[in-house]
């Protein structure tokens, strides 16, 4: 009864239930300690503890174990000397409280005095290491496991990924006799947050066809992920039917997810559609930011207006992420006095912090609307250092209305603070190129040369009858005589049903009425041999069409 209630977080009702217990007996007592820890009550759970009669190894360990989980690990030292006996838990509490609070070091020291260590204490000491950045030590340690189990390998391939060694961790993920969900979505989340996005998708097709790993919450979030990041709205809808044969489909998070991927595509009534049915009574404020955005990004800040309007009626408080979703969609949609108005509601709200953001968005917002000359004083009269980003803004308005001096000024502050910003010198050139100061443009390029800097080149690509063609500037693909976008074969490659995007130097397009994001992320390279052929395609739809999910084709790059 006692801990049913502590596990109901019924701490008043198990304090009144101890109190009337007429026999108490150790394991009474340290569900009482365990109680007032899971409900951060620390002190009161010393109290207890001190009052314990008798106490075991167990007693000791639950105390340990709190504190150490709560960064109190000087007290966790001193209850640790403490101990007239310790176990194996006890010795892996602490070396897992030292590492995690960066004392690696002594963590070690404690590891090495350890009488006897499990599969536990092993994994505890690695991880340690790897999140404080010392993977050839655990690298080391991992080698020399007697025994390893899912969790040494996981935990192992987690702090490769952590500290940007994706390739060996990939080798390292190859190499597992056994992968579980863990494994699998370890990897595909560190493809995707490495803009990997085509080889997370690989990944997620690969442990469908292993059949004995069933995709988690986890999964889906980071796949969906993916498929934003790719603008693929035909493999995030087949995703999508994947969800909705699982337990998962009313998850918040994954219908989160599949908002943001819907967003991302340009499928705006299927996104409001589904914030509006499937988060009806879960909503939160990163939901109605993240809708918020959704409509910022594609220009459509009437309707984010609106929904931020509804959010305040439903009283549902904005935060500092909800003002940068709010004046984006009014930068993007050219509603300067509305954007104004925000801004200055946003100040005079002295709950939420103004950031950097919300500087640079309402730069963004007078530059857009061709005031760059206010745009300059109201960052000249902020009081504080402007980050590089308020200034870029200002620099990109410049560049939209040809701005010469202001945008020599506005490159020079930028490039006194980051010498090294590519984007910089190319806009700099541009600017001067866009009014005819050849020369000046010239000067700029040769001394981007000199420097060594090179802009990350955009590509196009498009898609005709299930091939990918991938291309980057001044680059000729292979058999250009069978290229698709010819044109005497462009007007059929945009014909209905076919996906066509251009994103060369250039914003955002609206092609066959979808929007597909930039895709510098694709990071197209003039020297990479497979950017410069068709793309093969390896194919997923086999395998959902044989699960029952899907009836349509599904293709993804290799």
């Amino acid at each position: 009864m006692l801990n049913g209630y502590i596990r109901s977080d019924r701490i008043v009702d198990a304090e009144r239930l101890f109190a009337e217990m007429p026999v108490k007996n150790v394991v009474s007592w340290n569900t009482m300690v365990d109680g007032y820890m899971q409900n951060g009550m620390v002190d009161k759970a010393f109290e207890v503890f001190d009052e314990m009669p008798e106490r075991n190894v167990v007693s000791w360990n639950t105390m340990l174990t709190a504190l150490v989980q709560c960064g109190r690990v000087e007290d966790a030292k001193a209850l640790f000397d403490k101990m007239p006996k310790k176990d194996v838990i006890s010795w892996t509490a602490m070396v897992t409280g030292l590492a995690k609070n960066g004392r690696v070091d002594e963590a070690r020291k404690v590891f090495d005095r350890m009488p006897e260590r499990n599969v536990v204490s092993w994994n505890a000491m690695i991880t340690g290491y790897a999140q404080n950045m010392k993977l050839d030590e655990a690298f080391d340690l991992f080698e020399r496991m007697p025994t390893r189990d899912l969790s040494s390998w996981n935990g192992m391939i987690t702090g490769l990924i952590q500290n940007g060694e994706l390739r060996r961790a990939e080798r390292l993920f190859n190499e597992m006799p056994c992968k579980n969900v863990v494994s699998w979505t370890t990897m595909i989340t560190g493809y995707v947050q490495s803009e990997q996005s085509e080889e997370a998708l690989k990944i997620f097709a690969k442990m469908l066809a292993e059949d004995r790993v069933k995709p988690n919450e986890g999964t889906f979030v980071s796949v969906l992920s993916a498929c934003s990041n790719l603008a693929g709205l035909v493999e995030g809808q087949q995703v999508h039917q994947t969800i909705v044969k699982t337990v998962y489909r009313r998850s918040e998070i994954v219908v989160s997810a599949l908002i943001n991927m819907y967003s991302k595509c340009g499928e705006l009534n299927i996104a409001r559609r589904m914030f509006d049915d499937g988060l009806i009574s879960h909503r939160d404020v990163v939901s109605w930011n993240g809708m918020i955005a959704a409509y910022a990004h594609h220009g459509c800040g009437e309707d984010a207006i609106s929904l931020f309007k509804k959010m305040s009626d439903l009283h549902f408080k904005p935060n500092d992420a909800t003002y940068v979703a709010l004046l984006s969609a009014c930068s993007h949609s050219g509603m300067l006095e509305e954007g104004l108005r925000y801004f200055n509601e946003l100040v005079r709200d002295k709950s939420i912090q103004v950031r950097d953001d919300h500087y640079a968005c309402l730069v963004d917002l007078y530059s857009r609307a061709g005031k760059l000359k206010e745009a300059f004083e109201f960052i000249v009269q902020l009081g504080i250092k402007p980050s590089i980003s308020v200034w870029e803004a200002l620099l990109a308005g410049c560049h939209v209305h040809g701005d010469v001096i202001l945008g020599k000024l506005v490159a020079k502050k930028i490039l006194d603070m980051e010498p090294e910003n590519a984007g910089t010198y190319m806009l700099l050139s541009n600017i001067y190129a866009s009014k005819g100061k050849w020369r000046n443009a010239a000067k700029v390029r040769l001394k981007m040369k000199d420097k060594g800097l090179k802009k990350q080149p955009g590509c196009s690509w498009i898609e005709v009858e299930n091939k990918v063609h991938v291309f980057v500037p001044w680059v000729l693909c292979p058999n250009s005589e069978k290229n698709p976008t010819s044109s005497r074969n462009l007007e059929s490659a945009s014909s209905p049903g076919k996906c066509l995007v251009f994103g060369i130097g250039g914003s955002d397009r609206l092609l066959d009425g979808r929007h597909f994001k930039k895709l510098s992320k694709r990071r197209a390279d003039p020297l990479n041999k497979e950017y410069d052929q068709q793309f093969p395609l390896c194919s997923l739809t086999s395998i959902l069409k044989a699960k029952g999910v899907i009836s349509k084709g599904l293709t993804f790059r290799s």
